[in-house]
């Protein structure tokens, strides 16, 4: 009997799985109207999986088990796969299976429970406190300054998202009690600390506000227009004031959020406290900062956030 020949017959497997892959990726072409790019890709990743099977003996799609693939996934993430491409080939195996049911090719899906490794979690960017505390502490020049500093330190004091702040009014804000009512995600309303910082800014912002603002506007922060100041106005104005004051970083109203949460968690451990003051629904949204016990919400604040008390080394 003549030997059998490995290389042949995987040559011969691989046209057997080429031939059905062929076949779905006319149909992304002529059927789905892919682009390109998208039947590339699959080509590229499906491709590369008819290679792997059929050096391992598969000579069909229709008999190949979720092991298989599950053994696949492993030997690319082995090899050094990130997760965004081992998630996107789950994704591939999933279409093609279903199409190859349509077909009658296969009887079940096995890649329908596949599961790609979960992506690192991408932590927030942040400033540093001491590198925020230099931005915020310089003295604005003229009516326009006095209101941008009045946003940065809000924003920093509250940790409030920039869609709240924009839709302030000044009967929102409670410098007395050192309080803003903000309308979150889910139009769900929740009070949120204003610290003596911020409230001297504020109070500094509403003894010139009525120099620009137009008689029936009633927006806490308004343009050189009079007019409420736009989500980008607030965006490019905090760019504006880091890039002027040396700010090292990019600055934006999330980055401040995202700072607002970290450095309060940093003092004080408590989870519970910032996912309150945050707005989150659900405490794994704010985990992603880190992993830590709960207190008391506003013992935390008043003791904790770098900027609460006139009486600190930010003076």
């Amino acid at each position: 009997m003549a030997p059998v020949d490995a290389d042949a017959v995987a040559q011969a497997h691989r046209a057997s799985l080429d031939n059905a892959l062929q076949g779905y990726l006319d149909h992304l072409v002529q059927i789905r109207r892919a682009s390109a790019h998208t039947v590339a890709a699959y080509r590229r990743d499906l491709g590369a999986a008819a290679d792997w099977l059929a050096e391992r003996g598969h000579a069909g799609w229709g008999h190949i088990a979720t092991a298989d693939l599950r053994d696949y996934l492993a030997h690319r993430h082995r090899a050094g796969a990130k997760p965004a491409s081992l998630s996107r080939l789950a994704s591939a195996l999933r279409s093609f299976y279903t199409w190859q049911m349509r077909q009658g090719f296969a009887d079940t899906n096995p890649a329908t429970d596949l599961r790609a490794p979960k992506k690192p979690a991408k932590l927030p960017e942040t400033i540093d406190v001491d590198d925020l505390a230099r931005v915020l502490d310089a003295a604005p020049d003229d009516t326009l300054e006095t209101r941008d500093l009045a946003l940065l330190e809000l924003f920093y004091s509250a940790g409030a998202r920039l869609a709240e702040v924009a839709e302030l009014d000044l009967a929102d804000i409670d410098l007395a009690e050192g309080e803003a009512r903000v309308i979150g995600k889910g139009n769900k309303e929740r009070r949120v600390p204003i610290g003596a910082k911020a409230a001297a800014a504020l109070d500094r912002w509403l003894t010139v506000r009525n120099t620009l603002a137009a008689p029936a506007v009633t927006a806490l922060f308004v343009s050189q227009r009079g007019t409420r100041l736009s989500r980008r106005s607030i965006a490019a104005r905090m760019a504006r004031w880091a890039l002027t004051h040396g700010l090292p970083v990019h600055l934006h109203p999330h980055k401040l959020r995202h700072s607002f949460a970290t450095h309060l968690l940093e003092s004080s451990a408590d989870l519970r406290a910032v996912q309150e003051l945050l707005g989150h629904a659900h405490i794994s949204t704010t985990q992603i900062y880190t992993h830590l016990d709960f207190a008391h919400l506003s013992r935390v604040y008043d003791a904790a956030h770098p900027r609460a008390h006139v009486g600190t080394d930010d003076d």
